[in-house]
């Protein structure tokens, strides 16, 4: 019976210390952390995180929202966490523990994962409507171009390629500039 650990943050800019800190002070055996965004179906350490699960073991979370991206996916990762005779606990959704086996736990489950697709439902239409203003305003311009006209790996790339001495493949790798963007580029200037 181990206490295993899940901590994920969305990008590499973002601090994970906190759930660190969490965790450790009730002390866990292992801790398993990644930086995706829980968006992403390609979370290799919630995965592994699952594989390792033995019977009696239980993860621990510092919120649902590390461990779940929507409804459906907190059901199929209790279904799977169940099926190897584990738990799960979330410290913030003190509600969320699989350890007790009542008719209540699953009826809350439901409540609160609803709830928390709600949340996120909400904040994606809060953006997408500041947006729409930020737009109707002239203040929103979308994401910045990776590979904008001033970009000097860029341009450097695109001179290699006009003076034919390289292969398109030696060019991006010197310059650090992907293929198909250094061919979109290319492209683009020929319009």
């Amino acid at each position: 019976m181990r206490k295993i650990g899940y901590i994920r943050v969305s990008s590499t800019s973002q601090n994970p210390s906190r759930q660190f800190q969490q965790l450790n002070e009730i002390g866990m055996d292992i801790i398993y952390e990644e930086k995706v965004s829980g968006a992403t179906k390609e979370r290799e350490q919630l995965q592994e995180t699952l594989e390792d699960l033995q019977d009696g073991d239980t993860i621990y979370v510092t919120d649902l929202t590390q461990i779940s991206r929507s409804t459906q996916d907190l059901f199929e990762l209790i279904d799977g966490i169940r099926g190897k005779k584990a738990s799960l606990k979330s410290l913030k959704d003190t509600w969320l523990d699989l350890s007790e086996n009542n008719p209540y736990s699953q009826f809350l489950i439901t409540v609160m994962a609803g709830v928390n697709q709600l949340e996120r439902d909400l904040i994606r239409m809060h953006q997408l409507e500041g947006i729409e203003l930020a737009k109707k305003e002239g203040k929103f311009k979308g994401r910045l171009k990776k590979y904008h006209k001033n970009h000097a790996g860029m341009n450097y790339a695109v001179k290699l390629y006009k003076e034919r001495g390289m292969t398109v493949n030696q060019i991006c790798e010197i310059t650090n500039v992907s293929i198909s963007s250094l061919y979109r580029r290319l492209s683009e200037e020929n319009k």
